[in-house]
């Protein structure tokens, strides 16, 4: 079966352009630029036709490192920038700016994993500035990696009901512990409300161990859709953090073996293609 894939979770950074806090002690293979030429190759073996890049710094001059690399690669028909959200005469300035001046401006995200209170998102002035994003169609990314971090997208979705959210990775979800039961009892409440989204990727990553497989991805892909539905959710492959976890191609060819023996064909399209379509409005 064809499907025209939306990788809806492409990164890419240059340390000579901009300043990437997270990389700085790093001494992995991701401690380098990553341009995406490099990742051209892999496209077609994944059956990925189409991207949406996602910020990998607070800054400025990482969203506009991506916005010129939307400009120049057809394929990417999105980014999920970056924006001072506890800032409010920041936000409204560089809000009116990427929208009026890039349509393929999408969506916000904030490091916030890299903030040490977890309930930063909650904080006055975040909250008031998250509130002008749905009047210009704009979408929230949450990437969260522990359950505080559930806890306040909890908060969040209660607040801002007017605001599309999505959980990328599904906040890394400990399949192979005793705490997946409480990932699993947090994700149910946030299933409740209508405007969260699971975005399925960088799995292998969270698994963090060099043989993983299908079995190790099966049981929190098949909770979030039994649970969100499938027209909640949708995949990214998180390139090139994900090559942490081996090719970029693995996870996009287990991915579709998944949803090929879960989902109907209407179903696995909806998964795998339009909800990312409809989510940020590609």
């Amino acid at each position: 079966m064809n499907i025209d894939i939306v990788d809806t979770h492409v990164h890419m950074w240059d340390l000579n352009k901009a300043t990437y806090a997270w990389l700085e002690n790093d001494t992995s293979i991701l401690n380098r630029s990553y341009d995406l030429e490099e990742l051209l190759p892999s496209l077609s073996h994944a059956g990925v036709q189409s991207g949406v890049l996602v910020q990998a710094a607070n800054n400025i001059e990482d969203t506009n490192l991506m916005l010129n690399a939307a400009h120049q690669h057809q394929w990417i028909k999105g980014v999920v920038g970056w924006l001072p959200l506890d800032n409010n005469k920041l936000t409204e300035r560089y809000l009116n700016d990427f929208v009026s001046t890039n349509s393929c401006y999408k969506g916000v995200r904030h490091l916030i994993h890299n903030e040490p209170d977890p309930k930063w998102l909650l904080r006055p002035n975040v909250l008031n500035n998250l509130k002008l994003l749905p009047a210009h169609n704009l979408t929230y990314d949450i990437v969260g990696v522990n359950f505080q971090h559930l806890r306040t997208a909890i908060n969040v979705a209660e607040k801002l009901s007017d605001l599309k959210l999505v959980l990328d990775h599904l906040n890394q979800p400990p399949t192979d512990s005793v705490d997946f039961e409480q990932w699993k009892s947090l994700m149910s409440t946030l299933a409740e409300f209508p405007n969260v989204y699971c975005k399925i990727s960088g799995l292998g990553t969270a698994i963090g161990k060099s043989t993983w497989g299908k079995n190790d991805l099966v049981p929190a892909i098949s909770f979030v859709l039994e649970h969100f539905g499938v027209n909640r959710c949708f995949c990214g492959g998180d390139w090139p953090v994900s090559l942490l976890a081996g090719p970029y191609e693995k996870a996009w060819l287990l991915y579709r073996e998944i949803f090929s023996e879960m989902l109907s064909a209407e179903n696995q399209k909806r998964v795998l293609h339009d909800n990312a379509c409809e989510f940020y409005n590609l």
